[in-house]
């Protein structure tokens, strides 16, 4: 008899524009959901252009892309509208500097994360994980929404590796104040980002900063406290960062620097790492195959017990998933750039001043890049050099490549790993997320799967 099996549907994504949309019509779509208003046109086109008040140009071509975050960096700085909503969190860190602010602050804080120091810091990933495997056995048999647990675990791992000790450091506090602060930055609209006239209305506009004024006192007070007295045992991102200079001018960083490149990497570091275990579960529990393939691996590995830096590399697979998941749902689905001179892209006149995005999850799933660019494959990085390295952007790249990458590479390993060990996961049905990016591409509604002893 013939296989009338119907195929299995895509995992969940973003219809893009098909077609003109007004300014209103874009402006109500961006409100909900910025990646609604990227043209399908630029998974089959290497650059789209367009005007909206500044002329503005989409770009997914690899050496395009190239040029402009390695080749003619300089020219490419992060948009104003950026480092204006970035700021009030996050202050002059290495995520906003440029020019010779951000290059001594790069060369001071690249040392922090060597793979000697990640292992150093890898048993508080395998603690947490612990931890997190703990609470989902003893919810039972019930939905368990694994986006809120990611970011809790997510969350205590960037705690103890930042201010492991600290007394003064308010964990409760500093967490729900960057909860507040990325639910209200994120409702600025693409309109901001692309230059849109002044009268055309923004949500959001004005981001209430009396949390994160509070969570910078808190900090400060942490960093104070640990500059009076010795740290024992493995050092932690605060001790690596205070000990560390810059090795051209020997400069050292200030209290306010050390705290904002520390709220720095709390902010990015959980939320994004929280975001790719989300999704990563999502697409475990939308093909039971793959989910068996990686317990396979996960249960030869770890024979029971949790994950450890040590296991990271012997965990090829598992590492598969989460790069694939990274590039369906890439947390940054979208990065701007501002042309401070004239210049030619993909043989398109870029003139100074003009917005030039990057939107990442339209490059993830272009025609031109990717086969089957919608479908679920992890086998795709089995060979990460078949893979351009401009095609796939997660953590970005050239010399502004995410300083943290090797270390949420390491931590979502680490969590998925243990957690695939203990629990078979399966959807809960009517409970599909939708992807949604404000500020972060997010599975909104959550995750909810059941998990049951593997």
């Amino acid at each position: 008899m013939p296989d009338t099996a119907l195929p299995r549907p895509l995992p969940v994504r973003v219809p893009l524009v098909d077609g003109e949309w007004g300014i209103w019509k874009s402006l109500r779509e961006a409100r909900k959901n910025v990646l609604r208003i990227i043209p399908d046109v630029t998974t089959r086109q290497p650059i789209v252009s367009g005007k909206t008040g500044k002329r503005w140009h989409m770009i997914t071509d690899p050496e395009a892309i190239k040029r402009m975050v390695l080749d003619n960096l300089d020219n490419y700085p992060k948009s104003l509208v950026t480092k204006n909503l970035l700021k009030p969190a996050i202050g002059e860190s290495i995520f906003i500097a440029e020019g010779a602010e951000w290059r001594w602050q790069r060369r001071t804080a690249a040392p922090v994360f060597t793979h000697r120091n990640m292992m150093n810091l890898a048993p508080i990933m395998t603690g947490a994980a612990e931890r997190c495997a703990d609470r989902i056995a003893a919810a039972g048999p019930r939905a368990v929404n694994l986006l809120d647990e990611m970011v809790n675990t997510t969350f205590d791992v960037i705690a103890d590796v930042t201010f492991s000790g600290g007394e003064a450091f308010d964990r409760a506090g500093v967490h729900r104040a960057i909860e507040d602060y990325i639910a209200e930055a994120g409702k600025v609209s693409l309109f901001d980002i692309i230059g849109a006239p002044d009268w055309v209305p923004r949500p959001g506009r004005v981001i209430s900063g009396q949390a994160m004024r509070e969570t910078k006192a808190v900090a400060d007070r942490a960093i104070e406290d640990r500059a009076a007295r010795a740290h024992d045992g493995v050092p932690d991102l605060l001790d690596l960062l205070m000990a560390g200079e810059d090795p051209k001018s020997g400069r050292k960083m200030t209290t306010a620097e050390l705290r904002d490149n520390l709220l720095t990497f709390i902010v990015a570091g959980h939320e994004t790492t929280a975001l790719t275990l989300a999704w990563s579960m999502y697409l475990l529990s939308y093909d039971p195959e793959v989910q068996e393939r990686a317990r396979a691996e996960a249960q030869s590995v770890l024979q029971g017990r949790a994950a450890t830096g040590e296991d990271v590399a012997d965990l090829p697979f598992i590492r598969c998933i989460i790069d694939e998941a990274l590039r369906l749902y890439p947390p940054a689905g979208m990065v701007s750039r501002t042309a401070m001179a004239d210049d030619v892209l993909c043989g398109r006149e870029i003139r100074k001043g003009d917005t030039c995005i990057i939107p990442i999850y339209a490059l993830h799933r272009s025609k031109l890049l990717w086969d089957n660019p919608d479908a679920f494959d992890p086998d795709r990085f089995a060979d990460r050099k078949s893979v351009d390295r401009y095609a796939y952007m997660p953590f970005g790249d050239g010399p502004r490549i995410c300083i943290g990458a090797s270390f949420a590479l390491q931590e979502a390993v680490i969590i998925l790993a243990t957690l695939i060990n203990r629990f078979r996961f399966a959807p809960v049905p009517g409970k599909e997320p939708e992807p949604v990016m404000i500020l972060t591409l997010r599975p909104e509604g959550g995750v909810w799967l059941t998990a049951e002893a593997a």
